[in-house]
Parts: structure tokens; C-alpha cells; sequence
């Protein structure tokens, strides 16, 4: 019945009129898209089943050829987030992510929300240098996570996530989304964000980005985690022998092991490739452009080649393969949106409707519409990519003042993203541990975007008016 009623919602919307100017191809693979995600939330079959179903249907009904079918597992961003998988794979062999969660609980394991305000603050301090927030999330938060719940007995392999685990997962994905807005330099999208703003005369720098988004961000990040306490909360939330477990435990592992320095050192190199390897500076020294997938690929070989990790872990890594499956298939459905014209006809006629509006109204509007148009998208760069510009156009052309238009925009361009667990691949990373069911996913992100708009337009509107922003 529940794959019968997905069928269903895209059979309605496939033989529905086309709006007007709508391209059919791009009509058709939205009849598509709604049905496989309703096909997802309603999980008559595994996730990885229901995209390539989608992707079947769309190739059989000549919307797509199986060339661009298959063309989302080209996507470098895909491959981050399945390397960061094996990557985190060493932390858990090793044992160096079971020291680091016991020195983390040594510290702040005294109630479950203490944990997560570590776990906040540790995105806070590392995402200013981090640019990419799936490297962030899989190859140092994730292992952090995993190895904190498993110390303290909780771990989807035995039921027990919700004990701690899931809590933390919850906390770590908003966290990261809310440090992402923060700063310039958090992830990949925002540097676009910033080079269309400039191709409308709109400068945004490091720093004017880092005065508009400290306030709301750091009210946000106190914010959310209580919230998501009270409506997503752990089983455990007092942990008075958790210390003195801790200290045990590391008295007990001893001294680093010689594996546990090797994952240690290459995972200090990947770090430093995920600062500096795009960087100017970086590249006139050593000649090379190292994205964020190249350094994770290279720690990859790396712990392959000194048999930190074998082929067999990599084989072993079954939620990688997984998400591997579905997520570029949703890539590939938005990214065809995009080229078929569908979120550019969206873009069109949300700027005919604001015509003629006051721009306070019509720029709430065009945010909000901006903001939960996400659910259509699988990346924070194919969203800029393809809809900041145009919304930011409009913004202005109402009488927004053009830096207040141009990075709120750019904020909700990390912030959309909480609301699915394929709106950034980040979100990807942290869906496949299995901490948090796809029901409690959209629903916990659904009351996270509400609140999380209420404070940057709230609280960050009368601290943009307090520095002239508007």
C-alpha cells in the first residue's frame, strides 16, 4: 500500500496541466522526485531501492537518458562523503576514537546536554578553518559521536541509540549547519554566495559576514541544543559515573599505540589540506589544488597503504555503498530540475508575485520561499548555484537593502539544510549511522528551521539595524 501510494502521488502529478512555460521534461522528473522522496518517507523498500526505482522510472519514461541517470556518481561530493565513511573506519580500528570520546567525557560527562554543548563547541571552534561541512561532519565529528555513544552504551547495533547517540547526532548536524552560516569560510557554497553577491555590486568580505552572523549564530547555537533537549531528548540525560569511567577506561587503553599515531599524523594531514589546499598561498608553494575529496582520498590511500585499514574494512563499509546508491541519485534528480528549467520557472514566478509589495513583505517572502524550496534540492551548492542569484536579484529590485538581501541569503544557504536528511551531504553522513529514523529526521529538522529563522530574522534583524546593515 505505501509504495502503491507514492506511485500514485506521481502518476497525479505527472497527468496534472503543466503551469504555464514549464518545459515537460522538467514537469515529468518533478512527478518523479515528489514520488520517490514520498516513496522514501513512507520506507516500503530500502532507501537505496526506492532512488534507483526512481531513477528506473525516469529513464523508462525518457525524462533522463541512463547516461545522465548514472551522472550524479561522477560528483565529487559524493565520493567525500562515502571516503570520510573509511576514514572514520581507522578512528573506530584504531581505537584513537574511543580516546579521544573518553577524553571528551572526561571533561563534560556529567549530563547528556553538557556533551552536546561539547560537541557544539567543537564544531564553533573548528569550522572558521574547516570549508567543508561534510568533512567536518564525517571525517571528525562523526567518529567523535560514534565512539562517545558506544563507550557509554548506546549504539544502533544493539537498539540503544536513543539512550545518547541520536541526541548527539541531532546536535552536531544543526550545530554544523549553524557554524556553517557563521562564517565565510565554513563551506563551499558560501564563497559562491559571495562571488554572485559581487556580480551585483554587493560586497561581502570575511568580516562583514563574521559581524551580521556572530550574533544570531551564537544565540543559535545555545538555542538549539536545549531545544532539541526537550523535543528529541535522550534516555540518559545524568551520567554521574561517566568521569570516573573515563578516566578508568584511559588508565586501562594506556599509552597511544603505533596505529593510533599513524591515524593521528594522516589525519593531521588531511586537516591541513582541508585549510589550506584550495588556498592561494598554499598552491603558489606546492602547485597543486587539493579540494576537500582529493584530501580525503589521499587519507584514504593513506591508511590503506600503512594497513591502519584494509581492502576488506573498505568492502565492510556496507552504509558507504548505501549512500553512495541513493544520494547521487537525488543529486542527479535536482540537478536535472535545475537544467529542465523547473527552479528557474519557481525563481520567475516567485519574483511576479512580490511586484508591487512593500519590500519588508516581499522579502520575507522570497526567503522563506528560498529557504523551503531546499526540500527540492540534494546540495547547498546546486541550490546557490542555481537560485541565489536570481532571488537576490529580485531582493534588491523591491527596495531590500542589497548587504541585508544579499547575506541572508547567504545564511539560509547553510540553514535550509536541517530540514532532510539529503539537503547536504553532511546530513547524508550522519542519516547513514543510523542514529535518528527518517520520520524523527524531518520532523526534529522541520521544528529546527522554524526556530532557527525566528532567531536570524528576530534577534539578527535588530542586530543588523544595531550595525547599519539596514
Amino acid at each position: 500500500m505505501k509504495f502503491a501510494a507514492s506511485i500514485l502521488v506521481g502518476v497525479v502529478l505527472w497527468n496534472l496541466p503543466m503551469p504555464i512555460g514549464m518545459e515537460p521534461k522538467a514537469w515529468h522528473l518533478f512527478a518523479i522526485f515528489v514520488s520517490t522522496i514520498t516513496a522514501i518517507i513512507l520506507k516500503p523498500f530500502p532507501m537505496g531501492t526506492l532512488a534507483l526505482m526512481g531513477m528506473l522510472a525516469a529513464t523508462l519514461t525518457g525524462v533522463l537518458t541512463l547516461e545522465e541517470g548514472l551522472s550524479g556518481f561522477s560528483k565529487s561530493i559524493i565520493w567525500l562523503v562515502v571516503f570520510v565513511f573509511f576514514v572514520a573506519r581507522g578512528f573506530v580500528k584504531t581505537n584513537l576514537g574511543t580516546r579521544v570520546a573518553y577524553c571528551f567525557v572526561r571533561l563534560l560527562g556529567k549530563s547528556t546536554l553538557g556533551l552536546g554543548y561539547g560537541v557544539i563547541f567543537t564544531e564553533l571552534v573548528i569550522a572558521p578553518f574547516v570549508p567543508s561541512n561534510s568533512a567536518r561532519t564525517g571525517g571528525i565529528m562523526l567518529p567523535i559521536i560514534k565512539s562517545i555513544s558506544d563507550a557509554l552504551g548506546s549504539s544502533p547495533k544493539n537498539h540503544t541509540e536513543r539512550k545518547l547517540g541520536s541526541f548527539l547526532a541531532q546536535v552536531s548536524f544543526h550545530g554544523n549547519l549553524i557554524t556553517s552560516a557563521m562564517f565565510l569560510t565554513a563551506m563551499a557554497a558560501n564563497p559562491l554566495a559571495q562571488a554572485l553577491a559581487a556580480k551585483q555590486g554587493v560586497t561581502i568580505t570575511w568580516v562583514n559576514w563574521f559581524n551580521a552572523a556572530i550574533i544570531p549564530g551564537l544565540v543559535s547555537l545555545i538555542v538549539i541544543p536545549f531545544v532539541l533537549y526537550i523535543i528529541y531528548p535522550p534516555k540518559v540525560k545524568h551520567l554521574p559515573q561517566a568521569v570516573g569511567l573515563a578516566k578508568d577506561k584511559l588508565k586501562e587503553m594506556g599509552p597511544m599505540s603505533a596505529k593510533e599515531w599513524t591515524m593521528t599524523g594522516i589525519f593531521f594531514v588531511m586537516l591541513v589540506l582541508w585549510i589550506f589546499g584550495e588556498t592561494v598561498g598554499f598552491m603558489d608553494v606546492f602547485g597543486v589544488n587539493v579540494t576537500a575529496p582529493t584530501a580525503a582520498l589521499l587519507g584514504l590511500c593513506l591508511l590503506l597503504a600503512t594497513n591502519v585499514i584494509d581492502w576488506r574494512d573498505v568492502l565492510l563499509e556496507h552504509e558507504a555503498w548505501h549512500t553512495l546508491v541513493w544520494l547521487a541519485i537525488l543529486v542527479t534528480m535536482s540537478t536535472f530540475l535545475d537544467k529542465f528549467g523547473f527552479i528557474g520557472w519557481f525563481s520567475g514566478s516567485m519574483g511576479k508575485i512580490v511586484l508591487g509589495w512593500s519590500w519588508q513583505m516581499a522579502f520575507l517572502t522570497l526567503i522563506l520561499s528560498y529557504f523551503y524550496s531546499h526540500y527540492f534540492f540534494a546540495s547547498n551548492t546546486a541550490h546557490v548555484s542555481s537560485m541565489y542569484a536570481a532571488f537576490l536579484a529580485v531582493s534588491i529590485s523591491v527596495g531590500t537593502p542589497p548587504l541585508l538581501a544579499a547575506l541572508v541569503l547567504a545564511f539560509f544557504s547553510s540553514l535550509f539544510s536541517s530540514m532532510t536528511h539529503y539537503g547536504t551531504s553532511a546530513g547524508a553522513v550522519l542519516y547513514a549511522a543510523n542514529y535518528v529514523t527518517l520520520p524523527d529526521w524531518w520532523r526534529v529538522g522541520l521544528i529546527v528551521s522554524f526556530i532557527n529563522i525566528a532567531i536570524w530574522l528576530g534577534v539578527g534583524g535588530v542586530w543588523w539595524k544595531i550595525i547599519g546593515i539596514w
